[in-house]
């Protein structure tokens, strides 16, 4: 370990939100040291957001040609090598993280590969390939978190797999449990489903990715039925126990399940354990979360925290913002964050992306709303591309226009989402969106139309009947 090394910010875990941040204090003109225990992209770009995208991105491709007769071409005897898909994954993520490593070191940026633990409030100690000492006017904490671990069923990441171990494999099963039905395993159920896997949904909760809403749960309840994955809603894993072909899940109850494999996907515990947090003053919450303000930073003047550790919002883009906002403070500017407009995309078949207020949340808050639903099979470019599963949904304030929310399910809806959470973000009304020219023919348009509907000024579908009289 060499002598005390000095930077004015130090930024600890690299990943989505941390190197985010140590790229704009730099831009700032500002010396940063950025410390990564493992690799840089944290857990987005190494064992989630990337590679699971990657795979999925075969698996639309691999269903379009299995309906290529649709389109009048002949496509026979398709099979796939999901080895090699493997393959393609990891390319796509080497490739990533060497682009990373390269914009890092452009910025000027200092990397520490190790494991960095507080010393004092300003005081740093890295343990690893790049033991050192930091001293640093300001640290940002972007530690993330990692799959939950249940003690009655543990992952051996070979028939009991996390949502880390499930991106390994090579060959798949015959058949699969996924146990937890929110968005990280209705994308892993999306995935081997199209491969021909038996794939079983174990959800404790009345419903599939039930955090986004009834009209979302149930139109993504009613694909995957209509796909042969099963659902067993209102159902509890009391334990999985090994047999010599794969594996037996008991549900509590009595009930049971036999799979070759099965994945855990059940939430994730946050990283602040071994953070010598207590040097610093801080002290985490029950769950390991670390309380911040609006301005990212700590109870403790200096230190600020980002990304899942703050437990506010676990999602990549989350953590990038609050990054940018956390080094710009770190920076001496005023910066101010606000979840009034986070967007949320589930990359499943057919996606699902939403931004804003539920109808069911906006009518908890006692808001007087309108709803304008405006499905696929009336847009002319999905009736064209032969994809017209799903809709488009604005939630607004019944007296001024005010969007307040929107949902859609369908092909590209996680591109479909930036022009609503631009909306929201701006307090945009639905007015402003109907006076917008949208190019024709795009699924955007379906935007415009849901927008008309909640209006009552439908142009491309049947007006509400009225009462005579």
């Amino acid at each position: 370990m060499t002598g005390k090394q000095k930077f004015d910010l130090a930024v600890i875990g690299a990943g989505p939100g941390g190197y985010v941040a140590a790229i704009k204090a730099a831009q700032m003109g500002k010396k940063v040291a950025l410390i990564e225990k493992e690799y840089l992209g944290g857990t987005c770009l190494n064992v989630g957001c990337i590679p699971s995208k990657s795979l999925l991105s075969n698996a639309s491709i691999f269903n379009k040609i299995k309906h290529a007769e649709d389109f009048g071409i002949k496509a026979e005897n398709v099979t796939f090598d999901y080895g090699k898909m493997k393959e393609r994954k990891d390319q796509v993520v080497s490739k990533i993280r060497g682009s990373l490593g390269g914009l890092l070191k452009s910025n000027g940026i200092t990397i520490f590969q190790g494991m960095a633990q507080f010393q004092s409030p300003k005081e740093l100690k890295v343990k690893g390939e790049d033991s050192a000492l930091i001293h640093a006017e300001k640290i940002i904490i972007a530690t993330g978190s990692e799959p939950i671990d249940i003690p009655a069923f543990p992952c051996e990441h070979n028939t009991i797999l996390n949502s880390t171990s499930a991106l390994e494999l090579t060959e798949l099963p015959k058949s699969m449990a996924i146990i937890g039905g929110g968005y990280i395993g209705c994308e892993f159920a999306s995935l081997f489903a199209e491969f021909g896997v038996k794939v079983t949904i174990i959800e404790a909760l009345p419903a599939i990715v039930a955090a986004q809403g009834k009209t979302i749960s149930d139109a993504l309840t009613a694909a995957f039925t209509k796909r042969g994955i099963e659902l067993k809603t209102h159902t509890a894993v009391e334990k999985v126990e090994k047999k010599e072909n794969g594996l037996i899940v008991h549900f509590k109850g009595g009930d049971s399940l036999e799979v070759e494999k099965a994945i855990v996907s059940v939430g994730r515990r946050l990283n602040s354990e071994g953070l010598g947090l207590e040097k610093a003053g801080l002290k985490p919450g029950p769950k390991g979360a670390i309380e911040v303000n609006d301005k990212m930073e700590t109870h403790v003047p200096g230190i600020y925290a980002i990304g899942d550790i703050t437990a506010i919002a676990m999602l990549a883009h989350v953590a990038s913002h609050q990054g940018i906002v956390a080094a710009a403070n770190a920076c001496g500017q005023e910066a101010h964050l606000h979840y009034n407009a986070i967007p949320a995309v589930i990359f499943t078949h057919p996606e699902i992306a939403m931004v804003g207020l539920t109808a069911e949340e906006a009518k908890e808050k006692g808001l007087n709303i309108r709803v304008g639903t405006f499905p696929f099979q009336a847009l002319g470019k999905s009736i064209a591309t032969n994809e017209t599963d799903g809709f488009a949904q604005v939630i607004s304030d019944q007296n001024t226009g005010e969007i307040y929310g929107a949902q859609v399910i369908g092909h590209e809806a996680s591109a479909m989402i930036a022009e609503m959470a631009l909306a929201i973000n701006n307090e945009l009304t639905l007015d402003c969106v109907t006076d917008t020219i949208h190019a024709h023919p795009t699924i955007p348009e379906a935007w415009l139309e849901a927008s008309l509907l909640a209006n009552e000024t439908p142009i491309h579908f049947p007006p509400k009947i009225k009462p005579r009289g």
